[in-house]
């Protein structure tokens, strides 16, 4: 019951979203911007990063993701009539025309097809309708709070919106998603069909800077006439991991210089410095209904402070959130809690701790820790 709890809370929900001023920091067009570290979430610099805009088709991360999670990367989809029929549809897919879901998602992110967002739609829940209920639903789970999803796409509607941060999240997300890194990340790949046979498409990534900015590594542009330009974007450089969202660029070339603007800031400010291992920070936690008593919990990563302009690194601190007793069965790797991270005594980032295997059977001490479950969790 705790683990359920505690993986039904929206990590991210507690971060602040405050502005770090800063000599040189980025003088954009857009109307609403952020910057985050990639590993832990911290907010590095934000412009109305919690302003509510048109997410235009940001909004296909989410279905990526929900398609590559519920879809086998074979799963065979066909086209209907109102997939082939939705506005802007540069894959000029047509009624009848069937593709692999791997495919389609990757032909639908690289040149941000809205007809195939709507295919995916239909073929995971039977309409938009039920898939954008979906969407809302893994948007809380998220942390992703002033959100609403009405369609798969990002085609506006006024009950469609998100935020700088609130799409921060999702690509955070997304990018410890390595089928979803691989499909962002791509400038230009073939799309083939399976029906006509034969049919295929260079597909060319709108995200502009990939192969143009140094150390990008994805994730997927936006642009309507009500949203005007949107981006969201993923960099590396030495062990630092950068994300960035901007909305409401005034134009489709002007989201592109500003994103450059806002993450060469962030790679001239940011200053990683070293926080717990991940053998530092492993822990041992009881657990029942298993053939083990107990598993270990560990950082997905080894944690590195972001640092930024005038901060002192002895303020930085942890603490553990991971249920003092989990139920099994848990297979290796499972998210089971987080290191929360600190600065100055302010909440500022999170970094996932995942399990080791503890497999599905009875154990003598797993079942005594059934039975003392309230007791193990007072200590």
């Amino acid at each position: 019951m705790l683990l359920a709890v505690l993986m039904a809370l929206p990590v991210l929900s507690f971060l602040s979203a405050r502005a770090y001023a800063a000599e040189g920091e980025p003088d954009i067009k857009a109307e609403a911007a952020i910057l985050i570290d990639a590993d832990t979430g911290r907010v590095l610099w934000s412009k109305n990063g919690e302003e509510r805009h048109y997410p235009a088709s940001m909004t296909k991360m989410m279905t990526a993701l929900l398609g590559i999670s519920l879809l086998p990367p074979d799963a065979k989809i066909t086209i209907s009539a109102d997939a082939a029929n939705t506005e802007d549809t540069p894959l000029h897919i047509a009624k009848g025309d069937v593709l692999t879901s791997e495919e389609l998602l990757r032909g639908m992110m690289m040149v941000s097809d809205n007809g195939a967002a709507v295919a995916v739609a239909e073929q995971i829940d039977g309409s938009t309708s039920l898939f954008a209920d979906r969407m809302n639903e893994k948007a809380k789970e998220l942390g992703m709070n002033d959100t609403h999803f009405a369609n798969p796409n990002g085609l506006t509607d006024p009950n469609h919106y998100s935020t700088p941060h609130d799409m921060a999240r999702l690509a955070q997300y997304g990018m410890k998603n390595p089928v979803f890194r691989d499909f962002v990340r791509q400038k230009e790949l073939q799309i083939a069909w399976l029906s006509p046979s034969g049919k295929t498409l260079l597909a060319e990534n709108t995200n502009e800077l990939l192969g143009n900015y140094e150390g990008i590594t994805g994730i997927k542009t936006g642009w309507t006439s009500a949203a005007g330009g949107c981006l969201a974007a993923s960099a590396e450089r030495g062990g630092v991991h950068l994300i960035a969202v901007l909305m409401k660029a005034p134009t489709e070339e002007n989201r592109f210089l500003d994103m450059r603007k806002i993450l060469d800031y962030g790679f001239a400010s940011v200053t990683l410095v070293n926080g717990p291992t991940t053998k530092d920070a492993s822990r041992h936690v009881w657990v029942k209904n298993s053939v083990n008593s107990r598993v270990r919990v560990r950082p997905v990563t080894d944690i590195d402070y972001p640092m930024l302009p005038g901060e002192d690194a002895k303020k930085f601190s942890v603490r553990y959130e991971v249920p003092k007793v989990l139920s099994g069965p848990l297979y290796a790797g499972q998210v089971v809690g987080h290191v929360i991270i600190s600065y100055d005594g302010e909440d500022v980032g999170s970094v996932d701790m995942a399990s080791d295997a503890a497999p599905e059977g009875f154990g003598l001490g797993s079942w005594l820790v059934g039975l003392f479950e309230k007791p193990l969790s007072w200590f």
